[in-house]
């Protein structure tokens, strides 16, 4: 007969999980941040036929941002009632 998991550890798991989520927000939000860098450093003509690639980037890079501080709140209420 296995144990049910107690409140603990799903809150654990689920700690664990929110903080993969928080670094995989951040993964993005550095390659959005980078290709927008790279994008900025092209010739003229090369940024204006990727104009609406960088718009795209930057809608996603700030997506990125707010859901990741979303997230950071959501660990930190999981890691109270760790405490």
């Amino acid at each position: 007969m296995t144990d049910a998991p107690t409140r603990r550890d799903i809150l654990t798991a689920a700690l664990a999980g929110r903080e993969q989520e928080i670094m995989h927000y951040q993964i993005n939000i550095d390659n959005y941040t980078l290709a927008l860098e790279e994008l900025a450093s092209l010739p003229d003509n090369e940024a204006a036929e990727l104009a609406a690639f960088a718009a795209q980037l930057t809608g996603l890079l700030a997506s990125e941002i707010l859901e990741q501080k979303k997230s950071k709140i959501m660990l930190k209420v999981m890691q109270r009632q760790l405490d």
